[in-house]
């Protein structure tokens, strides 16, 4: 069976369109389209695909729709793919970010916003929640994760922990990977699916393909070190999400605690204006890490203005979204081999484990920020001083918790109640 690729465009532009609800919205919205209605990938193809998108740095979810692009209709279907899951959300937040530079600071709307900082420290805590029950199969992943939020207390980078964490899965993967649990996604997504055989495109010309989008990925980064030097924003917001997308194991939460120290120290964000960027990133269709673009555009604005703006931002979209294609021409071909390996099941599980710790320094991080007036130094972390608790906030942060932890809440729901609740809370004098 061949996939018209104007079927396949007009099914993956609608995913890109609805995809709310962060990486486990979209897969299952994947699912649902791919898999239930259409049949055009069966269940345990689907289940082995997102095994092996979540081996890799990057956003999972655009990967997944990148691989099953490529596994219908070849480099044509990963592109189609790929980039209508982006660029739906991406023209979204393009607009917010215009919108928050130029309005703001007006007092009703960092009224709202304030409101949406305590939606956003839930949605870190839910992240949190959920990657914990997925995490905490055994007493190993328990210690890989205290040892990572450890570490991340002391200033480890990032990406060292990430690192340490996948070395020790490859080396002792019998202590974190139980019998049959190769992958570990299967909690994700659910559903019978279809038993359609779907043809694999030829592995020959992966290699060239990979090469290809490489060269496309470093091509701006370098123009722009040889036209404007490398000491200007383009080029530092290029090499940082450059580097990110090499690194980013375990979705976006992860990465986000470092690249708000990266951007508060480089003076592009401060660590609120980061936080109303996840909260702009989380009401728009679209992976998560889309905040990458709204960090691009203020680090642009704080430069230059407008025009340098949406340099930032298209900079930084390109350096978060490219390197995904170079991963999967290069890794699909051969998937099948490496999602049978108990090593590369053993990093995955190990790096799940440390992600979680990681999203607990998120947590601790964002709630410091967004719910204390001051915060204070405990060597290379901040802590929030208890005496600046801003205690509306800290009340509404846990009603938001309660709503999406416990009664499983509408997102955007959540996130317009909190909203209104700031401007309550600013027409209250509070």
């Amino acid at each position: 069976m061949t996939v018209p690729l104007r079927t396949l465009f007009a099914e993956a532009f609608k995913i890109g369109c609805l995809g709310f609800g962060g990486p486990a919205g979209q897969i299952a919205l994947m699912h649902r389209v791919f898999v239930d209605e259409r049949k055009w990938i069966d269940e345990a193809r689907f289940q082995h695909m997102l095994a092996f998108c979540m081996l890799l740095p990057g956003p999972e979810a655009q990967q997944l729709a990148t691989y099953v692009g490529w596994r219908l209709r070849g480099w044509a279907g990963a592109l189609i793919a790929g980039w209508l899951f982006v660029i739906p959300g991406a023209l979204i937040v393009l607009a917010l970010s215009l919108l928050y530079v130029s309005y703001g600071e007006v007092p009703l709307v960092a009224a709202a916003f304030d409101g949406v900082k305590c939606a956003v420290v839930a949605l870190v805590a839910e992240a949190l929640f959920k990657v914990g029950k997925r995490a905490l199969k055994t007493n190993a992943a328990l210690w890989i994760a205290i040892a990572a939020f450890a570490a991340l207390i002391l200033g480890a980078p990032f990406p060292l922990v990430i690192l340490a964490a996948a070395v020790v899965g490859m080396i002792f993967p019998s202590p974190l990977v139980g019998e049959g649990r190769v992958g570990g996604a299967g909690a994700l997504v659910t559903g019978n699916g279809a038993n359609t055989p779907t043809p694999v495109p030829s592995p020959q010309g992966g290699g060239a393909q990979a090469m290809l989008w490489l060269a496309l990925w470093l091509t701006p980064p370098l123009l722009i070190a040889l036209t404007l030097g490398t000491e200007h924003v383009l080029f530092q917001l290029a090499l940082l999400f450059s580097i990110l997308a090499c690194v980013t194991f375990g979705g976006a939460y992860a990465v986000l605690a470092y690249l708000t120290v990266e951007v508060a120290a480089r003076g592009w964000l401060t660590p609120a204006q980061m936080i109303d960027g996840l909260g702009l990133a989380e009401t728009t269709p679209g992976p998560l890490i889309l905040v990458n673009q709204f960090v691009g555009f203020l680090a642009g604005w704080s430069e230059g203005g407008a025009v340098l703006a949406i340099a930032g931002a298209g900079i930084a979209l390109w350096c978060t979204f490219a390197p995904s294609f170079v991963w999967i021409f290069a890794g699909a071909p051969h998937a099948e081999r490496l999602q049978q390996n108990p090593r590369a099941a053993g990093a995955l599980a190990a790096i799940t484990a440390a992600v979680l710790g990681v999203i607990a320094k998120l947590a601790l991080f964002f709630a410091a920020h967004a719910l204390f007036a001051r915060q204070f130094d405990l060597g290379p972390t901040q802590l929030p001083d208890p005496t600046s608790a801003i205690w509306w906030m800290l009340a509404l942060a846990l009603a938001a918790g309660v709503a999406l932890i416990r009664f499983k809440a509408n997102l955007l729901l959540v996130l317009a109640a909190c909203a209104l609740a700031g401007l309550a809370a600013h027409a209250w004098g509070l």
